[in-house]
């Protein structure tokens, strides 16, 4: 599941026009560098939820494979988006990933796939620490235990990317939500984890991490 339905507001002029996912960063749109890790880790298939002027990522997508669905009304956020596509992802387990990000070092979603373990978990977070976060602002999002349980608090920045079940999303009653709500449920269980990213991680999500990502990508 991409997530490509935001409006991208940080982004400012930037986005007047266009999508965030469809910002150029290495002359490249920012949701085919996503695309280009979800496609190595070869999915049985890869959905994005649209709401911000659709079209354009509609018929970016098409050619890929990627199944899309819009949200309307109202954008969803990102835990009501992702029960919104349900029907088109199956059942199980599913991947998620933010695509204002760039990635430096091994793929994440591999790194996840491979240290998935569903009957201690309910979700698996992919964490940045935050001195290898470039262009992210704060102590982070949380601590990391030894056992690997996260817990809210400093230490390491929610990447964008995790694996997680979704039967928790049935029992919230809003349409909009955010998927915090369910991680804290999780995080009652103690059934939240998390992976340390072993490499560098950079925030595009506004315009000074264009500048940053590319220098990143250069540097690989």
């Amino acid at each position: 599941m991409l997530f490509a339905a935001g409006f991208g507001t940080r982004m400012q002029h930037l986005t007047a026009n266009r999508p965030k996912p469809m910002i150029k960063v290495a002359g490249r749109p920012l949701i085919d560098h996503a695309l280009d890790l979800a496609k190595q880790i070869d999915p049985p298939v890869i959905v994005a939820n649209l709401h911000y002027l659709p079209e354009t990522l509609e018929t970016h997508l098409a050619p890929h494979g990627v199944r899309t669905i819009r949200e309307a009304p109202e954008i969803l956020e990102t835990g009501g988006g992702l029960r919104n596509a349900l029907p088109l992802l199956g059942n199980g387990a599913v991947i998620t990933m933010n695509t204002d990000a760039i990635w430096q070092g091994p793929n994440p979603l591999a790194l996840l796939c491979a240290a998935w373990a569903p009957e201690r978990m309910d979700a698996l977070l992919m964490g940045v620490p935050v001195e290898r976060a470039q262009e992210h602002v704060g102590a982070g999002d949380f601590t990391l235990q030894p056992d690997g349980q996260l817990r809210r608090g400093p230490g390491v920045v929610y990447g964008g990317v995790q694996i997680m079940k979704t039967e928790l999303l049935h029992e919230i009653k809003a349409p909009a939500f955010s998927l915090n709500l369910v991680w804290n449920r999780m995080l009652e269980s103690g059934r939240l984890h998390g992976l340390c990213y072993p490499g560098r991680w950079c925030d595009v999500g506004h315009p000074a991490g264009i500048a940053t990502a590319e220098t990143l990508i250069r540097h690989v």
